[in-house]
Formats: C-alpha cells, sequence, structure tokens
C-alpha cells in the first residue's frame, strides 16, 4: 500500500533508469538501518503458506524471482533478495563491459501498465560481475546467470561469447539462462534459428558437461516466435537435454496498446513488457509445455501484473515465474502474493 500511494508516485515523476537506480540506492540504506530493515523484511516476506519447490535439482525456498534485466551486474541481489525473492537471475552479462544503446532508453506506458526498454545489454562486464558474485551471498537464495553476446560481436562468433561468460561465472551461479531473444541487440534474434541455436547451445552443453559440477542451462525465448520455431526449439531443447526455457522476452509488438500511437511512435524501437503480454506469454508456456512435456522445467515471464497473472501462469505450465514490470507497478507487495498462492 506504501509503494502504490507514496512511493511510486515519486518514482513515476522521474526519468525510468534514474528512478530505477534511486530505487535500488534507497533499498540499500533502508536495509542498514536496523528498524526499517527488520520492518522491511517483515512487511514483504511471503508467509507460511509460501511454497518451495524443487526443479532442476535446485531447492527453491519459493517459486517467485527476478527476471533478469533488474540487476544486471549483481550489485543488488543480495539487498533484492530481502523482499522475498525465491530466485533472482543477474545479468544480461556480456564477456566485455559495453555502455548500451544511447539514453533515453526506457519509458513507461502507464495506461497500459507497461514499459518499453532499448537498454541494449548495458553491464560492466562478466570479470566484473565474477568480482562481485566471489563475495558470496544470502542463504538459500538460488542465483541464475542470464548471459548474452556484446553487440559487436558478429553472429558467427557469437558461440565465444556465450561460452566466455559461462566460463567466467560457472563456479558462481546455479543455473544459466542463454540469452538469444532480446530485441535491443541488432540482429540478435536470428541466433534463434534451427541451425545457428543448436550450434550454441551444443557447445555450452559440451563446456557444462565437462565441469566437475554441470549447472542446469534453460534459454529464454522470444513471445513473438511462430508455431514452427518454438517446435524447432522443443526439439532442440529435448535433444540436447537442457533443463528447459525460460517464457518470454519482451515483445516487439505494439498490438492493442492504449498509450496514443503518436507517443508510442515517438518512443520508437525496443521490446514490450508489463500487462500486454498477460495472453501471450502463457500461451508460449502452454505450447512449450504441450511439447517438452512434464520432466523439463519452465519458468514463467511476460505479463504477470497481480497473483492471479501468476496463477494462469502456473496453469498453463509453469514451474516458476519471474516478475520485472508487476514489480514497478504493483511494488514488492506482489512476492508475498505470489508466493503465497495455493
Amino acid at each position: 500500500m506504501f509503494y502504490r500511494l507514496f512511493l511510486r508516485p515519486l518514482l513515476f515523476l522521474m526519468p525510468a533508469e534514474r528512478a530505477h537506480k534511486f530505487t535500488l540506492t534507497l533499498l540499500k540504506i533502508s536495509l542498514r538501518i536496523p528498524i526499517f530493515g527488520a520492518l522491511l523484511k517483515r512487511t514483504y516476506s511471503p508467509g507460511k503458506r509460501a511454497k518451495g519447490i524443487e526443479r532442476m535439482g535446485l531447492k527453491f525456498k519459493n517459486r517467485v524471482g527476478l527476471a533478469a534485466g533488474f540487476d544486471k551486474d549483481g550489485k543488488a541481489f543480495r539487498d533484492l533478495a530481502s523482499l522475498g525473492f525465491g530466485f533472482v537471475e543477474i545479468g544480461t552479462v556480456t564477456p566485455e563491459p559495453q555502455i548500451g544503446n544511447p539514453t533515453p532508453r526506457l519509458f513507461r506506458l502507464p495506461k497500459d501498465q507497461a514499459v518499453i526498454n532499448r537498454m541494449g545489454f548495458n553491464n560492466e562486464g562478466a570479470k566484473a560481475l565474477w568480482g562481485r558474485l566471489v563475495k558470496g551471498r544470502p542463504k538459500n537464495l538460488i542465483l541464475g546467470g542470464n548471459i548474452g553476446k556484446n553487440k559487436t560481436t558478429p553472429n558467427e562468433n557469437a558461440v565465444e561469447d556465450y561460452l566466455r561468460c559461462m566460463t567466467t561465472l560457472h563456479s558462481l551461479v546455479d543455473y544459466f539462462t542463454v540469452n538469444m531473444s532480446s530485441p535491443n541487440t541488432p540482429n540478435l534474434r536470428e541466433l534463434q534459428d534451427k541451425e545457428p541455436l543448436r550450434i550454441i547451445l551444443q557447445t555450452l552443453v559440451d563446456f557444462n558437461q565437462s565441469t566437475p559440477h554441470p549447472k542446469p542451462i534453460l534459454l529464454k525465448i522470444a513471445p513473438d516466435l511462430s508455431e514452427g520455431q518454438l517446435d524447432d526449439i522443443a526439439e532442440i531443447v529435448k535433444e540436447l537435454n537442457l533443463a528447459g526455457v525460460v517464457a518470454t522476452n519482451t515483445t516487439i509488438s505494439r498490438e492493442g496498446l492504449r498509450t496514443p500511437e503518436k507517443v508510442v511512435t515517438s518512443i520508437g524501437n525496443g521490446g514490450l513488457s508489463g500487462a500486454p503480454l498477460k495472453k501471450v506469454s502463457p500461451h508460449i508456456v502452454a505450447h512449450m509445455r504441450k511439447k517438452l512435456g512434464k520432466d523439463f522445467t519452465i519458468i514463467g515471464v511476460g505479463g504477470i501484473m497481480t497473483a492471479g497473472d501468476a496463477q494462469r501462469m502456473f496453469e498453463a505450465g509453469a514451474d516458476l515465474v519471474q516478475i520485472y514490470t508487476g514489480l514497478i507497478y504493483r511494488g514488492p507487495s506482489l512476492i508475498s502474493e505470489i508466493a503465497d498462492l495455493d
């Protein structure tokens, strides 16, 4: 209630990217003041009804995770864990640091409860992330690493970028998500085609299996794929025995928005997230569950703005869910509302 009545109106007066940084700073400061820190944890921690779940050989204390993009550089995951997340996915990280696309690159669409971003994998690189993760993490927090390629790396060399990220972070995360579905890196989505996808994933699987402790590998997929493309992806996931998929990334569609077309056009390119994905993402989840069967893990993400949205994602076949835009519009109470679902 406090977030929606007081904090969100303040944050929405700021440019979106500045508000994001301010929020993480405010959370960090609050947690270091004993009274406020204890109050935050007591207010937002999931209740006794929160269900743990075991998937991919990992024990999640609840089924709600933070989607990649919120904490790209692993600077805030320890603080974010205090809000009650069962798992946090950091990244997308690339082998070399990159500044991302020019600002402004993050835009709110309040009439649609949506966000458009074209961040462009802005991050400090895999080596810097390694330096933060090696310092440890909160107990019982599952940590995922979302990996991508640098903008300047041609697609024919993309496998080298993904492999560098995996080798750097392998001992420090619990699972990997391979991101070839962001619309904000030129030509990246071409890697979701059957043959490039198979080559990259096979290389990562081979390296992973050569390590003393292989980690689950998930593939993050776009919501804009045809059923034929989804079927190809399902075939490769089964063939290579990946752990499963994260469905879905942001969409390039602008269909059915309430925000005036002139405003949307002025914003320009970028991936759309939030409420407009309520129907699309669960449909993709249901399709992938049908094709993959029960043994593969599906993390549902996209359009989860309420506990009811999360419930529909679970009913579609998701084992776990992740939130991002819902956190911006609803605040941290959304975490416990979903975690406490029956």
